[in-house]
């Protein structure tokens, strides 16, 4: 049954971002502009407590107060990893379809930027299978809470290489059947997760902590600093009440699930 749970929430998860980033696309680019700092806000909440409500303490419950430290290095190590990741470009992704790093300004270059976001949003989503194969082989509630983070973050994740891969020259349909296949890998990194980790289930608690720092760190590093770019106080209210239902959705699964 955890297998199960794994391959649904994988296969689930990808679906459902790739499919709202596509109709995404439907809105006006205005209206685009408006809703994904929306998005991204309550993805920064979702994740931050997920990690921190979800995984840490499961983790730290799963090895008791006397290994306490332990978890505290997998984090640091699992945020070292993280910022090593994104200096490799197999982690950085943008949100808004200006961004500076994707953004298209000869042919030869919009299609060998299209294909770096392809590749390093399927490792990306594959190593978020691994992380999701790790939340359920401990909990099945651990597992939809990180299903349900990652997923809010996918969406505008998701869009923005919708974005990228239209101004590398592809057509509409091949670029949402690439995205949609790049999103899909997630369920090859269930399965490896699943089989890898079941067979040492000692370390799970450290791959927990890894799974945790992969959330702290995208939300840190770089949804907020994204969101700090407005600095109006109507901006800002709504960014602090989005975050706040972020975590309050987290909340409340943890409670349903309990």
């Amino acid at each position: 049954m955890t297998l199960v749970w794994i391959l649904s929430a994988t296969f689930f998860g990808g679906v459902l971002s790739a499919a709202l980033a596509s109709l995404f696309l439907l809105l006006s680019e205005a209206r685009r502009n408006w809703l994904l700092p929306h998005l991204i806000s309550f993805a920064t909440g979702a994740m931050l407590a997920a990690a921190l409500i979800g995984l840490l303490p499961e983790a730290i419950a799963s090895v008791g107060l006397a290994r306490i430290q332990a978890i505290g290095a997998a984090v640091l190590a699992g945020i070292a990893l993280f910022f090593v990741l994104e200096k490799l470009v197999l982690w950085r992704h943008c949100h808004a379809e200006g961004c500076e790093t994707h953004s298209p300004h000869e042919s030869d270059r919009d299609r060998a930027a299209g294909w770096i976001v392809l590749f390093g949003d399927g490792v990306h989503n594959a190593f978020d299978g691994v992380l999701i194969a790790a939340a359920f082989l401990t909990d099945i509630k651990l597992g939809v809470v990180t299903t349900i983070a990652i997923t809010a973050h996918e969406i505008p994740q998701e869009l923005g290489d919708l974005a990228v891969l239209l101004h590398a020259r592809m057509s509409p349909v091949r670029a949402l059947w690439f995205n949609a296949a790049s999103s899909l890998t997630s369920i090859i990194g269930g399965l490896a997760g699943f089989f890898a980790l079941r067979r040492t289930l000692d370390v799970l608690p450290y791959a927990i902590s890894v799974a945790a720092a992969s959330l702290i760190y995208v939300a840190v590093a770089d949804l907020i600093p994204g969101l700090h770019r407005r600095v109006d106080l109507s901006a800002g209210a709504a960014q602090v009440g989005l975050i706040a239902c972020g975590v309050g959705v987290i909340a409340c699964a943890e409670l349903w699930l309990a």
